[in-house]
């Protein structure tokens, strides 16, 4: 007999970025499942999600962060998924980037996933069904040109993760690295990507993201899934 699928039913989850995008759709598929719901994101959206907890929390904050996370393990008793998935991107070519932008994704793509790791990992420690999930990038896997510094951050979560698996599988915390490729979202609008963008129409849609985060936190107890390159198929960058 095959080891038992798990599911997501009663499990209480974090989910960061939540308000739009790739978070939307996953808070949406964890719900859907029976998940129990902490949505962080600057809007503070519940998504549409009964019962969820919606709170305003900008990543780069720590004590934002820390405060939703023991907001949600006192509500719901604990915390067994995080999904970090909250990130911002700019296009462009390196001299060229904003100054701004480049301190903005070194502070939350990279800054902000350890300030959430940081806070929940207690909860996770003492969960018996923890996953560690975070929502990262192809670019951070082959570093295309234009995104020097998203791929950067990008590379830095796949690095961390990489190192955390060692540290926490024997503590019974799985870590996941879900690495899309280009997803039909509003990330990175008028910051090198554009509504008229003829490649949107290919990429993928995020509920295809979402779909993986939910089957890398529903395998049986018994594996793993470490890291999942997910690539539209007009995508042969890989090749």
């Amino acid at each position: 007999m095959g080891a038992v699928v798990s599911t997501v039913e009663g499990r209480v989850a974090l989910v960061t970025g939540a308000s739009s995008g790739i978070g939307t759709a996953t808070a949406q598929a964890l719900a859907a499942g029976g998940a129990k719901l902490a949505l962080a994101s600057r809007r503070a959206d519940d998504v549409g999600i009964d019962g969820a907890l919606a709170r305003p929390c900008d990543v780069r904050r720590p004590e934002q962060i820390e405060a939703l996370v023991a907001e949600a393990a006192e509500r719901f008793g604990g915390i067994d998924i995080v999904v970090a998935n909250a990130g911002v991107g700019a296009y462009g070519d390196f001299l060229d980037l904003d100054p701004e932008y480049l301190e903005e994704m070194i502070d939350t793509n990279v800054k902000g996933l350890l300030y959430t790791v940081r806070a929940a990992l207690p909860h996770l420690l003492d969960s018996d069904s923890a996953d560690l999930v975070v929502v990262a990038s192809v670019a951070g896997q082959r570093g295309p040109e234009g995104e020097a510094v998203y791929s950067a951050s990008k590379f830095a979560q796949v690095g961390f993760m990489r190192s955390l698996d060692h540290e926490l599988y024997r503590r019974g915390v799985r870590c996941s690295t879900i690495a899309p490729g280009g997803v039909h979202t509003e990330f990175a609008m008028g910051r090198g990507r554009t509504p008229q963008d003829p490649d949107l129409a290919d990429m993928m849609r995020p509920q295809e993201v979402a779909d993986a985060v939910v089957h890398a936190v529903t395998r049986p107890r018994t594996h793993r899934v470490l890291e999942a390159t997910i690539l539209p198929m007009s995508d042969d960058s890989m090749n």
